[in-house]
């Protein structure tokens, strides 16, 4: 099949802010897990069909600034300079390289950047179907997870307590549920 007939027959899909949800986890004290979030994000997919997935393409990003713990005093040292630096760098990307079945899930790996700093990553994308909705669009979703190193993109604060325990954990595990909608 030639490059022009497979783009006409690629299905095109919007991420669905309100009905997502992008978050993380990080160790505290290694006795207890920090959770946040992002409440601003956007992203695009397009696929080879309505429910075939397999060498999708996708592009996601978030807005730093957006950034939820639950707590104003950490989320204003982690939008600080020590972490991601939100002045200069606003905003966390991923564009993935590969989509592949994988089981019952996809593997998706892609090119992650945060602090100007691009890595490759693989995710685990677990597809929890498709459905029409009351307004008769088509949506997909999808839960994906995966961890990553902090310090390998530069968020590299650490802090030892009196005690000599460890303030933060370098690992991260991202948790993101997604919904996307089709588009005419």
């Amino acid at each position: 099949m030639s490059e022009t007939a497979t783009a006409a027959t690629a299905t095109k899909w919007v991420l669905d802010p309100t009905h997502s949800e992008v978050q993380f986890k990080i160790k505290h004290l290694v006795i207890s897990t920090v959770t946040g979030s992002f409440k601003s994000f956007q992203g695009t997919m397009e696929s080879p069909g309505d429910d075939n997935f397999e060498n999708a393409q996708l592009e996601f990003s978030l807005d730093v600034d957006s950034i939820d713990t639950n707590q104003e005093m950490r989320d204003g040292h982690l939008k600080g300079e020590e972490f991601f630096d939100v002045a200069k760098f606003p905003t966390i990307k991923f564009v993935s390289t590969a989509f592949v079945k994988d089981g019952d899930a996809y593997k998706v790996t892609g090119n992650l950047t945060m602090k100007d700093v691009t890595k490759p990553v693989t995710l685990e994308a677990e597809y929890g179907g498709s459905a029409v909705d009351f307004y008769g669009n088509h949506k997909a979703g999808f839960e994906v997870s995966g961890k990553i190193n902090r310090k390998e993109f530069g968020l590299t604060w650490g802090g030892i307590t009196e005690a000599g325990a460890i303030v933060l954990g370098d690992d991260v595990k991202l948790i993101a549920n997604v919904q996307f909608a089709k588009q005419a």
